[in-house]
């Protein structure tokens, strides 16, 4: 099968960055699908993985953790799949990536694709999905169906594409969402997806937000880097909850949390899948329930670029993109 893969570890411009190669096509066993990869998108989390290091792989090795496609085979335990379905997710961390015409991937961690949407469409979502939903409705307790309804949300880098899904997940379950964006291209993107307000996250956020009305805040998303921590401690009310997607090796000062009784969440999408957890399957229902809200036109795809085919060439390209920072919603790269 066709596969982009890596076998040295180099920065983007290199043209041996990614490199098109030929892998057996595997087998499915267990609960596992073998899907035909129709799209995938790039994350942050590709780049960072590829980041330059001296690690040279012996075995090609496959990248990407994001793809919709068409269940091509099942294994004997599945019973959630049938061949000829088709599917979304983000798959496993551990386990060969997305960037391949094949891939086996874990039944509970995959999602019936929406209806309405194309494959292009369909694969911007997964991974920014299931992080903002867990991030808001596992992590800091939001009810999803309203019961919280009016309270307020800060997403911290929101044009990003988990912001932009994030910010049409919390506006379905009723919060009132503050988002940060830095350009005028990305203010604009996220009121489009519904923002209540916007404030620039490259300028004092404290008294923006203050301006705006709000004291403090509910809850606090940190969507792209841990810089902004000690405006999130200043913002968050006493005893609410602020979650944060980013590593960190920055000073966290924490005596504010502790005089708010304040609570912090970390979010990792790949723990369920690379633990094995009992509620794995959780991944599964959530990327259901948002192919649901999709086909009912209450939430849209965040796609905003697509890149055809998928190859070295154009992994290459949307890698480099990601890296500026600047990307807007998802960049997707479609067929082989």
């Amino acid at each position: 099968m066709k596969a982009v893969a890596l076998t040295h570890y180099l920065p983007i411009d290199n043209p041996q960055a990614f490199l098109d190669v030929e892998l057996p096509k595997p087998t499915a066993a267990g609960r596992d699908l073998l899907v035909a990869v129709k799209a995938v998108s790039v994350n942050p989390v590709d780049a960072k993985v590829r980041r330059p290091k001296d690690t040279v792989e012996t075995t090609p090795r496959v990248l990407g953790w994001d793809a919709s496609g068409i269940v091509e085979a099942v294994g004997p335990d599945v019973t959630l799949f049938k061949p000829g379905d088709e599917v979304y997710y983000a798959g496993d961390i551990t386990r060969p990536g997305t960037n391949a015409e094949f891939q086996l991937v874990d039944e509970r961690i995959v999602g019936f694709k929406p209806k309405s949407l194309g494959f292009a469409e369909a694969a911007a979502l997964p991974l920014t999905t299931i992080t903002a939903y867990e991030a808001f409705f596992d992590r800091l307790g939001i009810d999803r169906d309203g019961a919280d309804k009016g309270q307020s949300l800060l997403i911290i880098g929101a044009g990003g594409g988990v912001g932009s899904i994030g910010i049409q997940l919390a506006k379905a379950a009723g919060l009132v969402v503050i988002a940060t964006a830095s350009r005028p291209e990305t203010e604009s993107w996220v009121k489009a997806l519904g923002a209540d307000h916007v404030v620039n996250h490259r300028k004092p956020m404290v008294e923006q937000v203050r301006a705006l009305g709000f004291q403090h805040v509910d809850h606090v998303a940190i969507f792209n880097d841990m810089r902004h921590w000690e405006t999130a401690v200043e913002l968050i009310r006493p005893q609410g909850g602020i979650v944060t997607i980013d590593d960190t090796n920055l000073p966290m000062p924490m005596e504010g949390m502790k005089m708010k009784a304040a609570s912090l969440h970390w979010e990792f999408m790949f723990a369920r899948a690379m633990f094995t957890t009992p509620d794995m399957i959780e991944q599964h229902n959530l990327l259901s329930y948002v192919a649901k809200e999709i086909d009912a036109g209450r939430i849209r795809t965040t796609l905003s670029e697509v890149l055809t085919p998928i190859n070295a060439k154009n992994i290459r390209a949307a890698h480099a993109l990601i890296e500026t920072g600047k990307a807007k919603g998802k960049i997707v790269v479609e067929s082989f």
